[in-house]
């Protein structure tokens, strides 16, 4: 079902900058879609280009800020553009769907979002070709990710972000526990709900809060799909990324940047386009909270460090890693 979604999308996509022809075997992928995020995509790139990642594949959803033009400008850069609905790509789901089945087999792929950052173990010693390295010599096929949430200490708008800036210098707290886990019965993947957004936003509603497990790092194949954003993916062993019986897997933290001066007019655009899940109910939520009280640090909030500080606060795990 979800290949034939993929296919019937496709005629969404026009092609803005087709560079796959530069693509070499073994290279390191990453699948992304946008709207209008001009100012965070040079941290944004060099950061993974820093990581290891060889080529990006961006679907740009109708930006008017410059973010096509300038992602078109980059050697390493492969852009498609529509003006079709999001939600009706399965909240960008097809598109990205599509593209990793004709492109991606064979590759390591990151599938991420502009304002998310993959933390992994040794990350500021081992360059992601070692993770992707030692995983597929273990026969492992797919890198889970908690997403953590990352705010400032004071109102979110206080400080402006600037193009280029590291986010994490602006947004460097982030909450320490305050999580719920689950299983999901029919696909097999954790359910995880909580930390900030989940205390501010939807203290009255927990389990309407959005879910921070994801599945970014993936060795593709023509016929895996994700189901849900990167929540779930199909075939369902994929989504068994967690030991039952401790935690020793080895999984990874995406580093959320979404609480900058920004996000105001972020939510804002988002109620006004209808275009996200659940007639953009998250971002109403958004929009309410911060009319009241637009601060997310409480005394209880953590400084982040570096990974072995997730690592020790049991948010990511290096497992048999050495």
């Amino acid at each position: 079902m979800w290949h034939l979604r993929a296919r019937r999308r496709a005629g969404d996509l026009s092609v803005v900058a087709n560079r796959t022809g530069r693509i070499q075997r073994g290279d390191i992928l990453l699948f992304c879609t946008l709207r209008n995020e001009r100012v965070r995509l040079p941290f944004f790139l060099d950061y993974y280009r820093r990581m290891g990642v060889n080529h990006f594949f961006f679907v740009d959803n109708n930006s008017d800020d410059g973010s096509r033009e300038y992602l078109a400008r980059q050697d390493d850069i492969s852009v498609w553009g529509t003006q079709d609905s999001y939600k009706r790509a399965h909240f960008g789901v097809d598109w990205l769907n599509g593209l990793q089945r004709r492109h991606a087999h064979g590759h390591w792929c990151l599938t991420v979002d502009v304002d998310e950052f993959f933390v992994y173990p040794f990350c500021d010693m081992r360059p992601l070709r070692a993770l992707t390295d030692w995983l597929e010599s273990c026969s492992i096929r797919s890198m889970s990710a908690m997403l953590l949430d990352m705010y400032p200490q004071g109102p979110i708008g206080a400080r402006p972000y600037r193009e280029g800036q590291d986010p994490f210098e602006i947004a460097c707290w982030f909450d320490s526990g305050n999580y719920l886990i689950s299983r999901n019965g029919q696909y097999g993947n954790l359910w995880i709900q909580g930390g900030p957004r989940g205390r501010a936003f939807f203290a009255d509603a927990p389990k309407s809060a959005p879910a921070l497990n994801k599945i970014p790092l993936v060795r593709w194949h023509r016929n895996y799909a994700y189901v849900s954003s990167t929540h779930m993916m199909l075939p369902r062993g994929l989504n068994n990324v967690y030991d039952r019986w401790g935690g020793e897997k080895a999984s990874a933290c995406l580093l959320h940047a979404k609480f900058l001066d920004t996000f105001g007019a972020k939510a804002e655009e988002e109620i006004r386009r209808g275009e996200h899940y659940a007639q953009s109910r998250e971002y109403i939520a958004y929009k309410e909270r911060m009319a009241q009280e637009p601060d997310l640090w409480t005394r209880w909030s953590e400084q982040y460090v570096n990974w072995r500080q997730l690592e020790i606060l049991g948010l990511m795990s290096k497992g048999n890693w050495a």
